[in-house]
């Protein structure tokens, strides 16, 4: 790690974050002194270091709220870092990986951009480019969830409306004018109009393009 931390991480710019909200980056690596070097190079740049020495006691921390991503070695002497990618992948969508290894061969690599991690850096680290790498991955933790967010937001909505109203709302999103719906369900065009209503209001749909866009989150376009 280069020794002037204070130059690379005031020249970088970082992800907003605020005292309720600070991102939480995890490193997993049974060398002491690369946990150290990272420890403090993470602490610098703003964000919340939690060190662990191997893929074991990582699983046992909690995973977090807030934007965060996973600094992982590849070797590690119980769990493998692939093999513990696999895990996270399931377990914690919103947690990005960034492989860092001592030496590093193709079909490693190969294997752990297939499977999803932002970057694969050789040890020794450079500052700019782990910080670089970082930042990537808390942004795409950020993103990840607020959609996650936004769909249980979503679900909660939609189990509010009443069966009608899913019917209703099934037929529109499906491209079916009022009368056809109506027809379809056997109930009159005044009807489907109110339920139609009833059924925006509470999934908070202001046009019919919300309404497709919520359908289609939810998995229930036809």
């Amino acid at each position: 790690m280069n020794t002037d931390l204070a130059t690379a991480t005031d020249n970088w710019p970082r992800l907003a974050s605020t005292p309720q909200e600070t991102p939480i980056v995890f490193v997993v690596d049974d060398d002491i002194s690369v946990r150290e070097s990272l420890e403090l190079l993470i602490r610098s740049a703003g964000w919340e270091p939690q060190i662990c020495k191997s893929a074991e006691e990582f699983l046992d921390c909690p995973a977090p709220a807030v934007p965060n991503c996973l600094i992982l070695d590849v070797n590690l002497p119980d769990l493998n870092g692939l093999d513990l990618q696999t895990l996270v992948s399931v377990e914690r969508t919103d947690m990005p990986i960034i492989f860092v290894t001592g030496y590093g061969n193709v079909p490693t690599t190969v294997r752990a951009m297939k499977a999803g991690a932002v970057e694969f850096l050789i040890k020794p680290l450079g500052d700019e480019a782990l910080l670089g790498a970082v930042e990537q991955a808390l942004r795409h933790s950020r993103h990840v969830q607020v959609l996650e967010s936004e769909l249980r937001m979503l679900r909660d909505r939609y189990a509010s409306l009443s069966r009608r109203e899913r019917e209703v709302m099934a037929l529109v999103v499906a491209g079916l004018l009022n009368k056809q719906v109506g027809f379809e369900l056997g109930i009159t065009e005044i009807t489907v109009k109110a339920h139609r209503g009833h059924l925006m209001r509470k999934m908070e749909a202001h046009s019919l393009a919300d309404l497709i866009y919520m359908a289609s989150r939810l998995g229930i376009m036809t």
